[in-house]
């Protein structure tokens, strides 16, 4: 039988971001496994920051797999973190208990910068490069440099080998900036694949001696873009029913739980998110058709299909956890009433 390579991949206790970890264990299959064969497997969580040395065991339970076209006969594995029992979810494991619905839909719009030598890929070594203007879909070596592209291009063709749903990359507004976006149907698929993606991409640069950067603005106050992961959503009943009355209400509830929304959106949001570079302030909910400086973006297409389709919540940052981003939308979208008769 052939002999498999398992990678198998978590999220680590790290606060208030965790990191992406990832070992490797030879199996013999006979063809590529299924997610049922795949065993439990256990690591030494006090060198994640999930557990104590005197009792440091943890377990990880594979969630789902994808081939590895980097490896012969390899496998990347998405598990989550278990106690020593491999039944009980660790606390850290926030996958285990979000809410998740295959009728939700979403799309991550993940952005990020490129660093070498502890500054963005392409600046100079003192200063900034020309202004914001060029760079955003740009095209030519002053605008991209001479890597860049090349990494964005083999990141995309893994993950399409990998099966993970890539629906495209772009340039963004500032120098060394890239967004790729990723697109699943339920929180937890859409949030897997961001977390295999984000996870490809960083193993992509070790060979090109570049780090990626996800804060939400690396570059401080300054006039230069932040990075953000836009949240893309709909429901069965957004995309089939809809309805004007619907819609003011889901808004509404998105006002109400502004704080709800904002403590899982990523860290250091208050940074980013200024009322300046098209983002709404932080501690203002406010949505706009095609507004792109507004907390819920409304597309053109949902209003002229009497609302109905999708909204882009742009305010979740490209450090956010797509599982809890994603789980929040869900929650504040099912404690909408679909009941707007009288409304009508």
């Amino acid at each position: 039988m052939p002999k498999f390579k398992l990678e198998y991949i978590w999220l680590d206790g790290y606060t208030p971001v965790p990191n992406l970890r990832g070992k490797t264990q030879i199996k013999e299959y006979d063809v590529f496994p299924s997610l049922e064969e795949l065993p439990l497997w256990g690591f030494d969580g006090s060198s994640t920051q999930q557990a104590e040395g005197r009792s440091s065991d943890c377990v990880l339970k594979p969630v789902a797999v994808y081939p590895d076209p980097a490896r012969t006969n390899g496998a990347l594995v998405m598990c989550e973190v278990m106690m020593p029992d491999g039944v009980t979810p660790h606390p850290t494991n926030k996958r285990a208990t979000i809410l998740d619905d295959a009728g939700a839909w979403f799309g991550f719009e993940q952005e990020y910068f490129f660093y070498k030598n502890g500054r963005p890929l392409g600046f100079p070594e003192a200063g900034y490069p020309a202004p914001q203007g060029p760079y955003y879909t740009g095209v030519g070596f002053k605008n991209v440099g001479d890597v860049a592209r090349q990494i964005v291009e083999e990141h995309l063709d893994l993950c399409l080998a990998a099966g993970i749903n890539h629906e495209g990359i772009n340039a963004e507004v500032a120098k060394g900036q890239w967004e790729f976006q990723i697109f699943g149907k339920g929180s937890k698929k859409a949030a897997d694949e961001v977390w295999m993606a984000r996870y490809l991409l960083l193993r992509l640069t070790e060979k090109y001696g570049v780090d990626i950067e996800f804060h939400c603005k690396p570059l401080g106050d300054t006039d230069w873009n932040g990075s953000g992961m836009h949240a893309n959503f709909s429901t069965s009943y957004m995309r089939e029913v809809g309805g004007k009355a619907y819609f003011e209400k889901l808004m509404a509830a998105f006002e109400a739980n502004l704080d709800d929304h904002i403590a899982v959106y990523g860290p250091d949001n208050h940074m980013r998110l200024t009322g300046k570079h098209e983002t709404a302030p932080w501690n203002k909910f406010s949505y706009g058709v095609a507004d792109r400086g507004a907390s819920i973006r409304v597309p053109h297409s949902f209003v002229k299909n009497d609302y109905k389709g999708y909204l882009e919540d742009r305010r979740p940052n490209s450090m956010g956890d797509p599982y809890q981003i994603a789980s929040q939308i869900l929650k504040t979208i099912s404690s909408v009433s679909t009941d707007v008769s009288a409304a009508a």
